[in-house]
């Protein structure tokens, strides 16, 4: 078994692959997915017997966690072809992919799983479920509304407003510049989808992706199925740093990370409500307790309290650690509805 990470130029070559695991995307989107997003993304393989037999993709995005810019990447299109199951060949690229990214400076990874399970062992966790609200040519709307197709002249419109709206109601959301708008209107075209803008008064007031009759049904069961997004921490301190407290704290414990060493660490944490989190090294004769990565992300990301967590495998606190973590303001407020 040999992992490479592929040159831009080599990308095609993943597409047999893609085909034959992904058998149920239509040509039209794999067109797309392998003219546009292969462009900037990262692809990770397996070879074997001279041919490609797994492979990982990291598709990047900037986001918005607490107003502030970070670096992540998005990991899609994990698969291994039938015949090489079992070989651990995902195992062995996740981590390959987790420990690029940690060198490369980035906070946290997320993915929309086929289940749940297979990423578990991996310290991945349910964070999120998406919620995507699609437009409905049968909806009633107000006389004073109006809506219309999204173009490309349109994309800086939408864009000013949607990192308005986000700001707003979101802690963690992907950046939707200009560029992000006119890739989502080729994404949604190659499904005979589109954008509609709803308006007011010549204002927009919102923007929901809207598929022709012969894609309503199943977009309406995506829509019920809420596709779940698993997050993972990459960089414990990066991740720490960028939360914010409810007021003054301090507390000492252990971090312990199976797949990435330089986040195995003791750590102290400080700081205010108006200071935000600030983190030191930690020693071991301070420590209040242990942390597994896993369950730091659930604390940090707001899938479970303090008390939740404390009953995990591998935890333990003292009474004092958890009245401190409480004072944690949890990135609960997300909004990742990517599909690729």
């Amino acid at each position: 078994m040999k992992i490479e990470k592929l040159e831009v130029s080599q990308h095609l070559d993943t597409r047999k692959l893609y085909e034959e695991v992904f058998s149920e995307d239509e040509k039209s989107f794999v067109d797309y997915y392998y003219q546009e997003k292969t462009k900037d993304n990262i692809i990770y393989v397996v070879r074997e017997d001279d041919d490609i037999q797994a492979m990982l993709h990291l598709n990047p995005y900037t986001l918005m966690v607490n107003g502030i810019e970070k670096e992540s990447y998005y990991i899609v299109a994990v698969a291994t072809r039938k015949e090489y199951r079992g070989r651990r060949y995902m195992a062995e690229l996740l981590r390959e992919a987790l420990l690029d990214m940690y060198q490369a400076g980035v906070t946290f990874t997320y993915l929309m799983p086929a289940a749940e399970a297979i990423y578990l062992p991996h310290d991945f966790r349910t964070m999120y479920e998406q919620n995507i609200e699609y437009y409905a040519p049968e909806e009633k709307l107000a006389e004073s509304i109006t809506v219309q197709a999204a173009e490309d002249k349109d994309c800086d419109e939408i864009s000013a407003w949607a990192q308005k709206e986000l700001a707003r109601k979101y802690q963690v959301y992907a950046k939707r510049d200009k560029n992000y708008y006119e890739r989502l209107l080729k994404e949604l075209a190659c499904e005979d989808g589109k954008l509609i803008i709803y308006r007011k008064d010549g204002q927009i007031v919102d923007v929901r992706p809207y598929y022709e009759e012969s894609k309503e049904t199943e977009e309406v069961e995506k829509k019920e199925a809420k596709p779940k997004i698993m997050i993972r921490i990459v960089d414990v301190r990066r991740m720490l740093m960028s939360l914010k407290l409810k007021s003054l704290m301090a507390v000492s414990f252990q971090i312990t990370d199976p797949l990435i060493p330089e986040n195995n660490r003791y750590v102290t944490m400080t700081g205010t409500e108006f200071s935000g989190l600030m983190l030191m090294d930690g020693k071991p004769e301070t420590s209040e307790g242990i942390l597994p990565v896993s369950a730091l992300g659930e604390l940090v990301f707001g899938a479970k309290t303090v008390e939740e967590i404390s009953k995990e495998e591998g935890v333990s606190m003292s009474g004092r650690m958890a009245s401190e973590l409480e004072k944690i303001i949890p990135l609960s407020r997300i909004y990742l509805n990517e599909a690729v």
